[in-house]
């Protein structure tokens, strides 16, 4: 009898929930976005973002489970996000994801919201073996993972200052854009010069996998404080020259990575991912250096809980399942495990 797991994500300003068979074939994938909530005050507020998921929880689960044509009779497991993510969104769903699997007599598995982005990867037709790079790029978040297999993995380099997304974010909104300012420089930069304006590259010390991008951001703003349109860059032509500098680094390094592990296939994960121009150049370069390249569809990029009942159903087959008294970690690092 297939097995269906129910996800629930509740990590940032996204309330989902996904049911997933087999932890491969998405049966529904239901996210309501705060966007709308969020936008009058330039980012995520998080006392709004949980009142608002305790106002939307439970329609969205019981839409993913009406859209998937699964009763909760037929549910295997209950799988949640525990962290990293805002502490009152991830116990607004930690706290209704135990509920419901005590309830019902059901596992549950509280699972790591990064990882999860890089389980992404298995709800498509041509998954990646084991083992791959993957590089994982959020707003809060900028590692390179080394995948071994099912629960174990290890980390190659991380940011040591702003996430990539989180100085898209934050560039985006010195220049004048909407939130959320990071896919608005997407759009913009498509009518920019990639060319128009030399932004620096950190490269870091010889033969490391990290990345920074304060240094970048700080000289975008230096830029920004003295443009003018009149000096012959427009504002595509900045976008998508300070996009260039965030995308090439963070392919060079991710290419990088595969070399220095012998691993021919990279896979990415996180938001960040959705970027049209990261997803050719990586493309382009794979192509060039005769590694396999796996990407999500663009809708499970962004947060989602089909990527969390995914990974769910893998620990729950591993035998990692959760104790009752498992607790929301807003800052849960890689190295705490799978669940």
């Amino acid at each position: 009898m297939a097995i269906h797991t129910l996800g629930i994500e509740t990590s940032c300003d996204e309330t989902a929930a996904a049911v997933v068979r087999e932890g491969r074939v998405v049966l529904s994938n239901v996210v309501a976005s705060q966007v709308p909530l969020h936008v009058r005050f330039g980012g995520v507020v998080p006392e709004v973002a949980s009142r608002a998921h305790l106002e939307s929880i439970v329609g969205v689960v019981e839409a993913a489970l009406a859209e998937a044509g699964v009763s909760l009779d037929q549910v295997d497991q209950v799988a949640v996000t525990r962290g990293p993510g805002l502490v009152g969104s991830l116990l607004v769903g930690l706290c209704f994801g135990k509920s419901l699997a005590y309830g019902r007599g059901l596992p549950l598995v509280a699972v790591h919201h990064l990882l999860a982005h890089v389980y992404a990867n298995f709800l498509v037709e041509d998954p990646p073996e084991f083992p791959f790079v993957c590089l994982v790029v959020s707003g809060g978040h900028t590692d390179l993972v080394r995948v071994i297999d099912h629960g174990r993995w290890e980390i190659l380099g991380r940011t040591r200052d702003d996430a990539a997304g989180e100085a898209l974010d934050k560039v985006g909104r010195l220049m004048g854009l909407d939130y959320p300012a990071g896919p608005a420089i997407d759009r913009l930069s498509a009518g920019g010069n990639r060319r128009a304006i030399s932004f620096p590259r950190a490269k870091l010390e010889p033969g490391s996998l990290d990345f920074s991008f304060s240094g970048l951001k700080t000289a975008a703003a230096r830029f920004l404080s003295q443009w003018t349109r009149e000096g012959g860059a427009s504002l595509a032509d900045v976008a998508a020259s300070f996009q260039e500098a965030v995308v090439e680094v963070l392919v060079e390094k991710a290419i990088a990575a595969c070399r220095l592990t012998g691993t021919p296939r990279l896979a990415g994960a996180g938001g960040v991912t959705a970027n049209r121009r990261l997803r050719a150049l990586l493309r382009e370069r794979c192509t060039r250096e005769g590694i396999s390249l796996y990407l999500p569809p663009v809708a499970l990029c962004t947060d989602n809980a089909a990527m969390v009942a995914s990974l769910g159903y893998y620990m729950w087959r591993l035998g990692k399942t959760s104790s009752w008294d498992v607790e929301a970690s807003p800052n849960l690092g890689w190295e705490e495990g799978p669940t």
